[in-house]
């Protein structure tokens, strides 16, 4: 199978999810979270080098307080002493994509932590994007280049996913048929394959069928 070398994912359908089996959104986001880890390790299984994942986007800052401390702890969880030592065994490389600035000092020192820690890895990729906004992105590039000529590649270049190759194939959960501002500069020649069900409910063998998919199209990058 010609598997896709780097996935994006908009992780999407949380609470609806929630919502349909009658329990709070917060319950969305703790069995959206270990669906997260469910899917990062099968992609490392099946020999997937980069997964970038959207798990919280510039306009969430607009939900509930609740809602948000919620998500906070939960990014906190993934930094822990466990899941890092857990990382280095098996040689994967963090990145935090977005506005780090955003997020309180305890969570701005832990990203710095894990990134600095797993930055020499290389088995496997997983792109966090926190605080990410597709058009954030762009501007921020524009910022850092200041009056230089801009160019496609040195727009690249100074992205928040510098470094690393664009995505081949996009999948979004929930339903919806859209990429909401995720990578949208990156996205330009990716692949987009939507699904039906909600991100909680998103299966390993989901993901065999967006790669079998992924596998029978023909990327033609406009010739």
């Amino acid at each position: 199978m010609n598997l896709p070398y780097h996935i994006g994912i908009i992780m999407d359908g949380n609470r609806r999810w929630a919502k349909d089996k009658g329990l709070g959104s917060l319950a969305g986001h703790q069995k959206g979270f270990e669906t997260f880890e469910k899917i990062a390790r099968y992609c490392q299984k099946k020999g997937i080098k980069i997964l970038t994942v959207f798990a919280f986007s510039t306009e969430n800052w607009n939900r509930s307080k609740k809602e948000k401390d919620y998500l906070m702890k939960i990014f906190l969880s993934v930094f822990r002493k466990e899941r890092i030592d857990e990382l280095m065994k098996e040689k994967v490389k963090i990145n935090v994509l977005g506005q780090k600035y955003r997020f309180s000092k305890q969570l701005q020192k832990k990203i710095q932590e894990i990134e600095d820690l797993t930055k020499d890895n290389t088995k496997f990729i997983l792109n966090i994007c926190l605080s990410y906004g597709g058009r954030a992105d762009i501007i921020e590039a524009i910022k850092k280049i200041g009056e230089k000529k801009i160019t496609e590649d040195l727009i690249s270049k100074n992205l928040w996913t510098q470094g690393l190759p664009d995505p081949d194939l996009i999948i979004r959960t929930g339903k919806e048929k859209r990429i909401s501002n995720f990578l949208i500069w990156q996205a330009a020649y990716a692949e987009l394959y939507f699904s039906d069900k909600h991100w909680p409910e998103f299966t390993e063998h989901d993901l065999d069928k967006a790669l079998k998919e992924y596998d029978e199209r023909k990327r033609r990058f406009g010739k």
